[in-house]
């Protein structure tokens, strides 16, 4: 965290040199030498921060380090702040440049004490880091990856002596990696690699570390391939892989030879998996977490050697949830509890709710801590705080995957890189922490694409004793606590039913938030306490850069947050703000603007200022009940196409006419577009500027009025240069496309768009000769459909050959449609598909059975007809067998009471559950 925030910070100070240097003056001496030694810090805490936790000294000074750069930046935006950015020209400009430069002596005094004082520190910091390169035998040239210390070995070493029958949830995993390991008996190296959250219980070879090491590397791989050719047949297990490099380096060292030789690699990375399975032989096995079954048989039989007393069963499965299937973290809690009365139910409960504090203490936890810690440890510098920036999130919180990049972006943790836009750097970021299993993936959105995700309850403790540690992050739900000595720089503000607003007032009035840059609320909190605090906090924040207000009840935009100069992300997201000052125009650094789901209509001609706005988000639902029926949008000025740096433009309303819809041709940046009211005459100019955006992935296009009553969508202009991949990039970029209101024929475009992934269709209403599957079918990459009111006619085919990647179809409010044929070879991997509300639809669609992978089968509101034939199949009828292959059977309905129910039907004997 420390060299990201030192990395931050220098090229914080190199961009001030280059483009404010002559306001610095006499002190622009004293910030280059600032700058050359943060330069030095940098590369020598690339290589001590992973091992700090080895030296309290050494941590320290990291602590020392970070704070120092933290004040650095706080100088400078106070610098930039006070004299930046004033520019004046002519007589009346020179009259004002004499008069801020009378009133600014005594602030420019101040600003040349602080950099003073902060040089003072940086050359004592600096002493400390000579001091510790001889005594660590740090050496700050090494630039690789980090290194693990040793002193987590012990853990490796106690797996080596657990029995095989102790061992739980093995047998499914052993057989099918022996399997693997035995068959085949042809003459290529076979490289076998296991992929899984912690580590296998597999032997290593002991006892060889010092001759290894006083050997170099290249006569070790020599030594190695002699003794396995001499061998002759072999097999060798690398345990515990970490390096991505590993395999190019070592599998020189491992011979072919004509007796099918077997290499397994056990690794928590997927990259590291992948990369040592790269010839058709190899294969990639990852292993699952323990079931609730086998979890609890491992639980109970590290505590109680048996059953679990029933008067613990509560508390147990409580504690075994946090768990979540690691054998490890299973063994290590088990361990604890096992220490403690059975017959005390508070003694369970009290660990049940302080394992975060069990973590950081010296209790049997703490092995869990250090294991969890490695993957940490072994994180590049970069990936580090974005880590650690998910303690903001309560626990079990699903998070908003693009929401996270965004902040990370905000909170400068992503390094630009050359050729390639910031969010996709981000979202590598994102991937590689996947990878690692340390984010849950939860939900996907187009192309596989995470969409929501979580951390495990235990790495999250272990992340937020990290981030405390670090002052990375302070987290209040209100309440009375302990505030951190440090200075609180992000601030994440929790929901709490028990929020009391006197005591959290009285707590606070004499606390400061200067030193703040972040501020996040996470869920909705109570009313006054949000009022009251979020003034407070603003008006003391004069530095604030994040600023998340997302579902606060606040009904006006704070006056404060327009004296924010240096804000780059502000979200107002499902408040109840309903108009943007004019002020807007004074925040000039804004990144990210975010009034989604808010009752904003128009925005004022001062939003043209923000030229680094790249995300603008203004919309709200046209029916809040009823999502089919769209969103309203804004209102914006005229010379819209200024804004050059927006790459997400969310919702534009376009019925003031063809003058703004030109200007979206001049954001040729664009990535996201959702364009809402637009009139059938303005079809024709709206096509002329999409040809100018060629990096467009999201399009989505809706006519004025709604549902029935829906306008025509003409998109059938300019066919030759939509269709002409020359002349129209576009098409090869998109991968999603939403259409609402009425198509009078299909636009022909729309068949060349190869890279489509997702494609809506809402109120189309195409009449029966227009079919709408013929120019969709053979799309490549089409993964996802819906179909809402989109049809008109009495029956859909899909034929043979056709939608080759489909994976989800959603068939909803077609009235007229009465029968449905899937032919054998059409949508061969269609996972999910549901009908929605199709009243004429009688039967099941014929050729379901050819739908082999289908596993679920959704139901909503249909017809009575078809819901009794589903439901009461006899086993052995013809119907039932055309459905018997689907795992589960959704049936949706309002009850007599306008409730909302789910029936499910599970398994090949179609049992039901009540959801």
């Amino acid at each position: 965290m420390a060299e990201t925030v030192v990395s931050f910070v220098s090229d914080h100070l190199a961009t001030l040199l280059r483009e404010e240097g002559s306001l610095l003056g006499g002190l622009r001496q004293e910030v280059q030498l600032i700058k050359d030694e943060l330069g030095h810090m940098r590369a020598f805490l690339k290589v001590a921060e992973p091992k700090e936790d080895d030296d309290p000294r050494l941590q320290e000074w990291i602590n020392q380090v970070r704070e120092a750069a933290y004040d650095i930046e706080d100088v400078l935006d106070e610098f930039v702040l006070r004299f930046a950015g004033y520019r004046h020209h002519g007589f009346c400009g020179s009259l004002q440049r004499i008069l801020k430069a009378i009133k600014s002596l005594r602030a420019r005094h101040q600003v040349a004490s602080a950099i003073q004082s902060i040089k003072s520190r940086i050359k004592n910091i600096s002493e400390g880091r000579q001091r510790y390169q001889v005594e660590f035998g740090i050496d700050d040239r090494v630039t690789g990856s980090s290194t693990m210390n040793d002193s987590w070995r012990y853990s490796r070493d106690d797996a080596l002596l657990v029995e095989e029958a102790k061992l739980v949830g093995i047998d499914q995993p052993k057989q099918h990696l022996i399997s693997k390991l035995l068959e085949g008996h042809d003459h290529q190296l076979k490289v076998i690699s296991v992929v899984a959250p912690e580590r296998l219980d597999l032997a290593v070879a002991q006892g060889i570390e010092q001759f290894i090491e006083s050997i170099s590397t290249i006569d070790l791989k020599k030594i190695v391939k002699d003794f396995l050719q001499q061998a002759g047949r072999y097999a060798i297990v690398f345990d515990d892989v970490w390096d991505v490099e590993f395999w190019n380096e070592i599998k020189f060292a491992l011979p072919e030879s004509n007796y099918g030789n077997h290499v397994m690699l056990t690794t928590r990375k997927a990259d590291v998996a992948s990369a040592s399975c790269i010839e058709s032989q190899d294969y990639v096995y990852k292993m699952e977490p323990l079931s609730i079954e086998d979890s609890w048989t491992l639980f109970c039989n590290k505590i109680f050697k048996g059953n679990c007393p029933y008067h613990l069963m509560d508390v147990a499965k409580a504690v075994l949830d946090k768990c979540e299937g690691l054998p490890l973290a299973i063994l290590a809690i088990g361990g604890l509890l096992a220490s403690k009365d059975a017959s005390r139910i508070d003694e369970w409960k009290m660990i049940q709710h302080s394992l975060g504090g069990e973590l950081e203490g010296t209790g049997k936890l703490e092995r869990v801590k250090r294991i969890l810690s490695l993957s940490y440890n072994d994180l590049p510098s970069h990936l580090k705080p974005c880590l650690l920036y998910l303690s903001i999130y309560p626990e079990d919180y699903l998070i908003s995957c693009r929401m996270l990049i965004l902040l990370w972006i905000a909170e400068r943790f992503v390094e630009c890189r050359e050729g390639m836009c910031i969010e996709d750097v981000a979202l590598g970021y994102l991937s590689e922490l996947i990878s690692r299993s340390l984010i849950q993936v939860t939900d996907v959105f187009y192309e596989g694409l995470p969409y929501t995700c979580r951390i495990h309850d235990l790495m999250r403790e272990v992340i937020l004793i990290k981030s405390r540690k670090q002052n990375m992050v302070t987290i209040t739900t209100g309440q009375p606590m302990t505030w951190p000595s440090e200075k609180v720089r992000r601030l994440v503000l929790h929901s709490s039913s028990n929020s009391s607003n006197i005591q959290y007032h009285q707590q606070r009035q004499f606390y400061s938030f200067e030193h703040l840059r972040s501020f996040i609320t996470v869920s909705s909190t109570n009313p006054l306490l949000s009022k009251t605090f979020i003034s407070e906090v603003l008006r003391s924040s004069k530095l604030l850069k994040v600023l998340e207000l997302g579902g606060e009840k606040i009904e006006g935009t704070p006056n404060e947050i327009f004296n924010l100069l240096h804000l780059t992300y502000l979200s107002l997201y499902g408040t109840k703000v309903e108009r943007v000052p004019r002020a807007i125009g004074k925040l000039q650094h804004l990144e990210y603007l975010n009034l989604g789901d808010t009752g904003v209509r128009e925005l004022p001609v001062e939003i043209l200022k923000l030229l680094k706005l790249r995300h603008l988000i203004v919309f709200h639902p046209v029916d809040p009940s009823d999502e089919d029926y769209g969103f309203h949008g804004f209102k914006g000025p005229s010379k819209l196409g200024g804004l050059l740096a927006l790459q997400t433009l969310n919702t534009i309303d376009a019925s003031s006419g063809s003058v703004i819809v030109k200007e979206i041709g001049k954001l040729t940046q664009l990535r996201v577009l959702y364009i809402t009211q637009l009139r059938r005459e303005d079809g024709k100019e709206l096509c002329s500027s999409l040809v100018n955006l060629t990096s467009l992935r999201q399009l989505s296009v809706d006519s004025v009025g709604k549902g029935d009553d829906y306008g025509i969508i003409d998109l059938n202009h300019h066919q030759r240069s939509l269709s002409s991949s020359s002349s129209c990039s576009f098409l090869q970029s998109l991968r999603v496309l939403i259409m609402g209101g009425r198509l009078e024929k299909m636009p022909r475009w729309v068949a060349h768009l190869q890279n489509l992934v997702r494609l809506d269709f809402t109120w189309s209403g195409l009449r029966a000769e227009e079919d709408p599957l013929e120019s969709l079918q053979h799309l490549p990459n089409l993964d996802e459909i819906t179909f809402c009111g989109s049809y008109q006619g009495e029956r859909l085919c899909f034929k043979a050959g056709g939608f080759l990647k489909l994976k989800q179809l959603y068939l909803r409010r077609m009235e007229g449609l009465r029968w449905m044929t899937v032919e054998e070879g059409a949508c061969p991997n269609l996972q999910k598909l549901v009908l929605d509300r199709l009243p004429s639809l009688e039967d099941l669609p014929s050729g379901i059975q050819h739908l082999s992978h289908l596993q679920e089968l959704g139901l909503y509101e249909m017809s009575s007809q078809l819901i009794e034939k589903v439901e009461n199949q006899e086993e052995d009828s013809e119907d039932y067998r055309r459905m018997a292959h689907i795992p589960e059977i959704v049936i949706g309905f309002y009850a007599d009471d306008r409730e909302w129910r789910i029936r499910r039907l599970w398994g090949k004997k179609k049992e039901t559950i009540l959801a």
